[in-house]
């Protein structure tokens, strides 16, 4: 069974910065694309950052946050990282980790492409 465990979320200031972790078992983590996405109330969900299975490859930005949020992967330790500064009030939303659907997949940012999901942690910006 595969399992997939988001953790970070919190209240931020604007401006403020804060790092998420996701942490997977149940799949050889290092030959998956993994990603991130999030879903702020009455929108739909959508990719912020995506990341290739080696951590040293292609990685795919959501034009709203490209320069602000940085994601990476620790393979030895089967945990995904996104790194936000600069954090904004449209970015309040839940925050979702995602495994690809199959290993070796090519990077992407749509969720079709990603059948393994987290329950969300919330980041709220807010002053």
């Amino acid at each position: 069974q595969v399992l997939v465990v988001e953790s970070g979320g919190d209240l931020v200031q604007p401006g403020g910065s804060l790092t998420l972790s996701c942490t997977v078992s149940g799949l050889a983590f290092g030959d998956y694309m993994m990603a991130w996405f999030r879903q702020a109330p009455g929108k739909e969900r959508e990719g912020v950052a995506c990341i290739d299975s080696t951590g040293s490859g292609e990685i795919l930005y959501h034009y709203l946050v490209r320069g602000r949020f940085t994601i990476s992967r620790d393979n030895a330790k089967k945990t995904l990282y996104l790194q936000m500064n600069s954090l904004k009030s449209e970015d309040t939303a839940t925050y979702y980790c995602a495994a690809a659907k199959e290993s070796f997949y090519v990077p992407s940012l749509l969720a079709k492409d990603f059948g393994y999901w987290g329950q969300g942690t919330q980041v709220t910006v807010s002053s």
